[in-house]
């Protein structure tokens, strides 16, 4: 007990005092607003029993450790001074204790916590403080105040063993589920308005903190708050710059955390340092923050709430600060010497915060687990630690059974005039829409597939008819040509009138041209099917092009019209059906004699082209058509306008069965055609079945 203290001062260290636990709300509503929102309740009940633990604990065994003898509390025959000392230290205490509960927040267990909370306020805190603040109530000093350790009110006794703590906890305890996925994001505070009113609260609280660390109503107590008020300020300043330097964001967290992280830093030299010098210490303080953030990101260490940059690394920046910055006339030295104190004070605190928390709580974790489930972490620790929830969260509940479950077939339950009923009701208005619209979806896929299997039952009835009438109608036809050619030669002897020989030729002719007609129906038949095979051969591509030009020179004649070959030398041969390239090549040319007016001119090309595909190319100077026109002429049994010439006949398959054929061997086809100047139609087959490619290409 300070040798003068008076009723005065006893009335400033209980006001103090009230001030510190005002610190303990603003921690629960900080860290409330961090988390997620199936957390809070949570956080709130580990604020709560971290301060009833550290109370208990410290009244029955540590502060006889952290000063020698148990706390007077029934001295009543004096200014009461011992039981105020004992209040304020005992805020101290509990502030210690509860800076680890926000570090660890989402997935340590609640009985796990109460763990954490008695060993900080049974063991470590007062084992720390005693080393450095031993001879507070006039006993021995500890070890480290008496080689003259300076931590005024405690940047290190206090929020630094929080901080190491919080540390060992979190590395025991392991980071949140997702946390550091690859490509997922952080988890998003549930209320940063919550989080600011703690902060505010905080700083409002460490006026106590601070102020009352003098144990007595003097003059030092204004300056103190000063000192304290604008670390803040700086605090909160220098960590919005930084964070906005590293994210290009106004983060509001940064400067929540920044004000704090000065307020940390001023702690241990409030009393010593001028308002100038505070500033600073707290900017630096402050600009800690957000660099010890993101160290924690890249270590893969998760803070909840940024706990360990806030209270160890200002922490300990405050404590070294001291020996810079402070009065000289305090030092145990010069300041160099000092400086060496200071480190070796908050060193060996540290060494032994991390080192006895880490050891106890990886031993008590062999024992009992200290996280909670998987599950329990996934529905959130108010419903898993406590049963407790919220409107908010049944909500989310019920909306992720609904996608869980696949089933959207009953609306949420609504909870009349809470905060999400409209929500809720929106949703279920969005449920039942998708209901009826799933229902009009599955009428429409059944008659789509009902039509489907109608359509893929008339196209097989289809085909298979004219595959059968094709089979049938080609005997006959074939009889028909034999016997009109037979007639036509007279073997027998003159038929007489040579009318009957010309009747004989058309009659043959006509054969002819039915027969073109049923073998195009059949082989349409048989690609739709799938049926048509390739027989793939060798194939002179040169001698099918000149065969095909004996083949359609006298129509061409016959017509006024001039057919043109031109072939490559060397032409390489082609792995192809030899049947389908001729019957591509007729089909090409026939159509070009048919749509070309007399005097025109018809052109074949067979080319080896510099990519190593062989090209067959058919142009005409015919009555061409438009380009809209194009594609309904690739369509099988379209017939485009009255003005094409009708002549010859026609099924309107010729385009689509040379389409056809062409992609049975992998080729390509294009068309190019102005009207009333001619078509050109290039046919380019892969090099891959060029034979003369293939070999270079082994060579």
């Amino acid at each position: 007990m300070p040798p003068q203290a008076n009723a005065l001062d006893v009335s400033w260290l209980i006001v103090a005092a009230g001030l510190v636990f005002v610190m303990q709300v603003g921690f629960c509503a900080l860290e409330a607003g961090f988390v997620r929102a199936r957390n809070t309740i949570n956080v709130a009940a580990k604020n709560l029993i971290d301060f009833c633990v550290a109370g208990a604990v410290f009244w029955l065994f540590g502060f006889a450790l952290m000063f020698g003898a148990a706390p007077a509390l029934d001295d009543s025959g004096t200014t009461g001074w011992a039981a105020a000392f004992f209040v304020f230290q005992l805020m101290f205490c509990g502030t210690a204790t509860t800076i680890v509960s926000g570090a660890v927040a989402e997935r340590i267990r609640y009985l796990g916590y109460i763990v954490v909370a008695a060993l900080i306020a049974g063991a470590i805190y007062p084992f720390a403080g005693g080393w450095a603040w031993a001879g507070l109530d006039g006993g021995n000093p500890g070890w480290l105040e008496a080689r003259g350790f300076i931590d005024f009110a405690g940047s290190t006794v206090v929020h630094s063993v929080g901080g190491w703590v919080a540390l060992a906890a979190v590395l025991v305890v392991g980071p949140r589920i997702g946390r550091f996925q690859e490509g997922g994001t952080p988890p998003q505070p549930h209320s940063l308005p919550l989080a600011a009113i703690g902060a505010m609260l905080i700083w409002f609280g460490w006026i106590g903190f601070n102020g009352g660390s003098t144990l007595g109503f003097d003059a030092r107590v204004a300056p103190i708050v000063a000192n304290t008020m604008l670390a803040g300020c700086f605090g909160g300043l220098a960590s919005q710059a930084m964070a906005a330097a590293l994210s290009r964001r106004a983060r509001v967290d940064a400067l929540l955390n920044g004000i704090l992280g000065g307020l940390v830093a001023v702690t241990a030299n409030c009393n010593a340092v001028s308002a100038g010098e505070a500033a600073f210490i707290g900017a630096v303080g402050g600009a800690l923050v957000p660099l010890g953030v993101r160290l924690l990101e890249r270590l893969r260490i998760d803070d909840a709430v940024g706990a360990i940059p806030v209270h160890l690394f200002a922490g300990i920046w405050g404590t070294l600060a001291v020996a810079v910055f402070g009065d000289p006339a305090t030092f145990a030295g010069t300041w160099i010497q000092q400086l060496a104190i200071q480190a070796t004070g908050a060193a060996a605190i540290g060494a032994f915060a991390f080192a006895a928390s880490y050891l106890v709580l990886r031993a008590v974790n062999l024992v009992v687990p200290l996280r909670v489930s998987a599950d329990g972490e996934r529905i959130g620790l108010n419903a898993a630690e406590h049963d407790a929830s919220s409107a908010m969260q049944d909500l989310v509940f019920a909306m992720e059974d609904h996608f869980q479950s696949g089933r959207m077939d009953a609306p949420i339950p609504v909870e009349p005039g809470s905060e999400v009923e409209p929500v809720a009701r929106q949703y279920n208005r969005v449920v039942a829409r998708v209901r009826t619209d799933t229902r009009r979806m599955e009428q429409t896929v059944e008659a789509l597939a009902a039509a489907k299997s109608e359509a893929e039952d008339a196209s097989r009835s289809k085909s298979a008819f004219l595959a059968n009438m094709s089979h049938e109608l080609r005997t006959p036809l074939n009889a028909v040509i034999g016997f009109s050619d037979l007639l036509g030669n007279e073997p027998f002897g003159k038929l007489g009138d040579p009318r009957y020989k010309t009747y004989a030729e058309d009659i043959r002719m006509a054969g002819e041209h039915l027969l073109t007609l049923v073998n195009d129906l059949l082989d349409h038949s048989r690609i739709e099917a799938g049926k048509l095979d390739l027989h793939e051969v060798d194939v002179d591509i040169a001698a099918v092009v000149r065969r095909v030009g004996r083949m359609m020179d006298d129509l061409a004649k016959s017509r006024g019209l001039t057919l043109e070959l031109h072939l490559d030398e060397e032409l390489p041969r082609l792995r192809a059906d030899e049947r389908l390239i001729r019957q591509i090549l007729l089909n090409l040319v026939s159509n070009a004699v048919k749509f070309t007016e007399p005097g025109g001119r018809i052109e074949v090309v067979g080319r080896l082209e510099p990519d190593g595909r062989i090209a067959l190319v058919v142009a005409d100077t015919g009555i061409g058509m438009e380009r809209k026109d194009i594609a309904r002429a690739m369509e099988p049994f379209v017939q485009l306008n009255d003005r094409y010439d009708k002549s010859h006949g026609g099924t309107g398959l010729g385009l689509p069965l040379v389409k056809s054929m062409v992609r049975l061997h992998g080729g390509t086809m294009t068309i190019d055609s102005i009207k009333d100047h001619g078509t050109t139609v290039s046919i380019r087959f892969p090099d891959s079945r060029t034979l003369g490619a293939a070999i270079e290409a082994a060579d």
